[in-house]
């Protein structure tokens, strides 16, 4: 059985944590930050976990993670 290849894409946004969540970053986070609130800016800097019917995609797009 050949190799699968990684999606470069994908390996550079998500990581998965040990218990098989898909770790993400938050959108909205990189430019024209003045015209948003502290509160918005905080919860964006925290990392999320994608849901669950993201997740199975994600497993298939990076097979060796």
């Amino acid at each position: 059985m050949p190799k699968l290849k990684t999606n470069s894409g994908a390996s550079k946004r998500f990581k998965f944590s040990k218990n098989g969540k898909v770790k993400m970053a938050h959108a909205q986070r990189r430019h024209i930050l003045t015209s948003k609130g502290n509160p918005q800016k905080r919860r964006n800097a925290t990392p999320t976990y994608a849901s669950e019917r993201d997740s199975l995609k994600l497993k298939r797009l990076m097979p060796y993670s």
